[in-house]
């Protein structure tokens, strides 16, 4: 954990500026340069008319490159950098982009309040930019369960992970894991175009989140006040979910919350049934988007406060 310290500095700029629309105009977000770069092999390296064997490997090696460019990049500046404190504090700076601490509860925060104030349209038109599930067939638990489960998947892959990860390693740590997690946001799909050419970008993505996704359901059941139904709906449906890592911070902050998350759902007029975590419980209403707004930011803070006694220790 030899960088703890400098996690802890992108934690508090993060939290203090989040990514200012006026630099993002100006140049950007490092996630966005990823996404071009992914694009690009996409388009060029994913061919339709190849067989799946070699889309297959077309993909393993796009992923591959994608992840050594960005931890080469992430070693060079690092090296660049001078020792002691000042290595600390500037690895920080350049690891705060990269760090969506107040991103995630901005964008949740807004699908809460016009729900609270009873603009179901609005808050429809907030979930729409965090959730891929169609808005329009959404009612208002509907709307707070993917707000909610939105919320906890993206502490887990969106903070803890980079935090993690940039704890660990520094710049190669952290922009490594945004590299790996954006191929997987972008190719590492179940459809047709993706199911071979994503295949090793969901696997990676699978194995670099295993450990910061427990370790993030682990600490809402610690911060939660309905503790011991938080671990038991962890432990007992974590392992329902579709996927491997996110059933862990969304089980536990369905117990947490005392409410029943995934389910059903509609994508592209599809219905997808998947199975219910906290099954029984009742559904989620605004104001539980605002209780899981404040065991999200406990957790936020807790971990900051463990790095930085891993810093000073």
């Amino acid at each position: 954990m030899g960088f703890a310290g400098a996690m802890v500095v992108a934690m508090a700029v993060d939290a203090l500026l989040g990514w200012p629309s006026r630099m993002f105009a100006w140049i950007g977000h490092p996630v966005t340069w990823l996404g071009k770069l992914i694009a690009a092999i996409d388009t060029g390296w994913n061919r339709a008319s190849d067989p799946p064997a070699l889309r297959r490997a077309a993909g393993v090696a796009g992923a591959l490159l994608v992840i050594a460019l960005a931890v080469a990049l992430g070693w060079m500046l690092q090296s660049l950098l001078p020792s002691g404190w000042t290595q600390i504090a500037l690895v920080g700076i350049f690891a705060w982009p990269l760090v969506a601490l107040r991103s995630l509860h901005d964008h949740v925060a807004a699908v809460a309040n016009p729900m609270l104030g009873g603009d179901i349209a609005a808050a429809r038109e907030a979930v729409s930019r965090i959730v891929g599930r169609d808005p329009d067939a959404l009612d208002e638990a509907g709307i707070a369960r993917a707000a909610i489960e939105s919320l906890a998947e993206n502490a887990s892959d969106g903070i803890v992970a980079p935090v993690f990860w940039g704890a660990l390693f520094g710049l190669p740590g952290i922009l490594g894991y945004k590299a790996i997690n954006t191929l997987d946001s972008m190719i590492g799909h179940r459809s047709e175009r993706y199911e071979a050419f994503g295949w090793a970008a969901a696997r990676i993505d699978d194995v670099a989140n295993f450990v910061p996704a427990r370790l993030t359901g682990f600490v809402f059941v610690l911060l939660a006040q309905r503790r011991s139904e938080a671990l038991s709906c962890m432990t007992r449906d974590a392992r329902r979910h579709r996927s491997p890592n996110a059933g862990w911070p969304e089980a536990a902050m369905a117990g947490a919350l005392g409410v029943r998350l995934s389910g059903p759902r509609i994508y592209h007029g599809s219905i997808t049934n998947e199975p219910w975590l906290n099954e029984g419980a009742r559904d989620p209403l605004a104001a539980d988007i605002g209780e899981g707004l404040t065991v999200y930011r406990r957790a936020m803070l807790l971990l900051a406060g463990v790095l930085a006694i891993l810093a000073f220790a």
